[in-house]
């Protein structure tokens, strides 16, 4: 059975199991709150839970330094957050959800966007630097370690020099927009991979796709 396959049938049906025996992982897209940011390069991490959550039906509930969405699937609990703590200070909302949750941090993934790849592109590793990016920097402090795993979401580098700010909280073009669903769709899939077969297999499944 090829990978993509057995992928597809992580998504169907589950059988109901005891929620009390099922693994937890916590899923955080990176982004910042407000009206005039919901269509921004920087909030990709939010488009992809986002997407993640609507295709199991989750609902986002406004609970303390996020907003969170529930899903139970194969034996495993997924807990997606998208921190309201704005991205430089991202790690506090995480380290809070993985205390109240009681979740390792080898079941954490963090989604982010990437300026270093091209738009669209899923980089998916272990552990890194920051690469300049608060949201991830925050979190290696708080946490005072680099070794989490992060899905890194391409949002191109089409910019004038010095105009990097500007590029990351302006909003996606006409055409990104066309190609932004099935993309964020396919980083939501390489999250729950994540979950269901291990990073391992996520990696090889998803890098470059």
């Amino acid at each position: 059975m090829g990978f993509f396959n057995f992928l597809n049938q992580l998504f169907s049906k589950p059988n109901p199991q005891p929620v009390e025996t099922m693994k937890k992982y916590l899923i955080v897209g990176l982004g910042n709150v407000g009206a005039q940011y919901v269509n921004t390069r920087h909030n990709a991490g939010f488009k992809v839970v986002e997407a993640l959550a609507a295709k199991f039906e989750a609902t986002f509930q406004t609970l303390k330094l996020g907003d969170v969405a529930k899903f139970n699937h194969k034996g495993r609990t997924f807990i997606l957050l998208k921190p309201s703590t704005f991205m430089n200070l991202s790690g506090k909302a995480v380290r809070y959800w993985m205390t109240l949750e009681n979740i390792e941090i080898e079941n954490v993934l963090v989604v982010g966007d990437d300026l270093s790849i091209p738009f669209g592109a899923i980089r998916i590793k272990a552990k890194g630097s920051a690469g300049g990016h608060n949201g991830f920097q925050d979190i290696q402090d708080v946490l005072q370690t680099t070794e989490y795993a992060r899905l890194r979401f391409g949002v191109g580098s089409d910019f004038p020099k010095g105009r990097q700010v500007d590029y990351v909280l302006g909003a996606w073009t006409s055409e990104e927009q066309e190609k932004l669903s099935e993309r964020t769709q396919k980083a939501a899939e390489a999250c729950l991979s994540f979950g269901m077969v291990g990073l391992g297999m996520t990696m090889t499944g998803f890098n470059g796709k």
